[in-house]
């Protein structure tokens, strides 16, 4: 039990079973005793690592992405470097280092951080101290925008609902014997879920993400506006199928309603549902992020950074490279999509 559970326990009792979703947004983000209002999780001392942890690789080839991109839409400038959930605000710092060499890119980029937790934010002003932060996408500058959001996506609250033959029965948390237990509505039609009807059977699970649409809306409308791109990496796939919400504490998956507010919870991405909402910017295919990688060079420079490491330090690096990009690794869970204006090439790695 946390203070969190008791506190879920009486809101419950006093007003019926939560959604999925609720259930996340009050574990992740309660002022008090959320998740990310009350530490920094990233880490080998932290709960998970992300991939520019692992590596500086990772940050400087999409850093490296998106300078081609500025410069296949002409060097516009003044543009927004933007970066939603930048954790530490290490992979913007390594993309700052591998652009700064490209000429007028620096001088035209102002960074902005899309962050709300007040613990997170303190590391990145150390990383990154002339970043700009904004709490939604919805005060981001109307400027041609260069984006990237690297496991950002996966952290939004879901629901989650099971094909019923009579329609489908929303998951939703409750309480017995004194603790939290998932639970199902009644059946129902739910209208949001019509065009599920054709690609599932009585028993599939599938998830949806409220608060997807409406961002993705925001970036590829100011995309095909004012022009940029966007990278978005997070495990996934084209469409939701299955349960797919987990508990992560201390690099363990977890029970995620064994300690509420302790442990991060997360859910694969709905790329289609991405494509859906990106319009009226053009989104690319959906590449792993181990051939994305690849495509723009890790390899080259991953043997590159090796001539100068020995022992241990080349051990990890070369562990580094592999967790990145094998199949077996974040290689082929993580995916990558890109969206960019109408008529645009499409971005470094990716394909229209």
């Amino acid at each position: 039990m946390t203070p969190l559970s008791d506190s879920l326990i009486r809101r419950v009792i006093q007003t019926g079973p939560i959604t999925v979703a609720d259930y996340m947004a009050e574990c992740l983000n309660h002022p008090e005793h959320g998740y990310y209002a009350t530490r920094d999780p990233l880490g080998r001392a932290g709960d998970f690592i992300t991939a520019p942890e692992i590596s500086q690789m990772f940050g400087e080839l999409i850093g490296l992405a998106l300078a081609q991109a500025w410069m296949d839409q002409g060097r516009p400038t003044p543009i927004a470097l933007v970066e939603l959930g930048p954790g530490r605000g290490t992979l913007m710092a390594d993309v700052l280092r591998a652009t700064g060499p490209v000429p007028g890119f620096a001088a035209a980029a102002q960074v902005h951080f899309v962050e709300t937790s007040p613990a997170l934010r303190a590391e990145q002003a150390k990383r990154v101290p002339d970043a700009i932060w904004h709490d939604t996408v919805n005060t981001l500058p109307q400027m041609p925008t260069f984006l990237i959001a690297n496991e950002f996506f996966d952290a939004l609250p879901i629901r989650q609902f099971t094909r019923d033959a009579a329609g489908w029965r929303e998951h939703v948390v409750g309480v017995e014997d004194d603790g939290l237990q998932l639970g199902l509505s009644s059946p129902a039609p739910i209208a949001l879920l019509d065009d599920r009807l054709v690609d599932t059977q009585p028993g599939d699970i599938v998830e949806h993400c409220p608060a997807l649409a409406g961002i993705v809306q925001s970036i590829g409308a100011t995309i095909a506006r004012h022009g940029g791109a966007a990278l978005i990496i997070d495990y996934g796939d084209w469409q939701s199928l299955g349960d797919t919400l987990q508990a992560v504490r201390a690099h363990e998956t977890v029970d995620p309603l064994a300690t509420p507010g302790d442990a991060d919870l997360t859910a694969h991405v709905d790329f289609a549902a991405v494509a859906r909402a990106a319009s009226p910017a053009v989104y690319s295919r959906l590449s792993t992020q181990g051939v994305f990688l690849e495509r723009l060079g890790i390899t080259q420079r991953a043997q590159m950074l090796a001539k100068s490491l020995s022992g241990a330090a080349l051990d990890q690096h070369i562990a580094a490279h592999r967790r990145l990009t094998h199949p077996g690794e974040m290689g082929e869970t993580f995916k990558v999509m890109g969206l960019t204006p109408p008529g645009a090439p499409p971005l470094p790695g990716l394909t229209a």
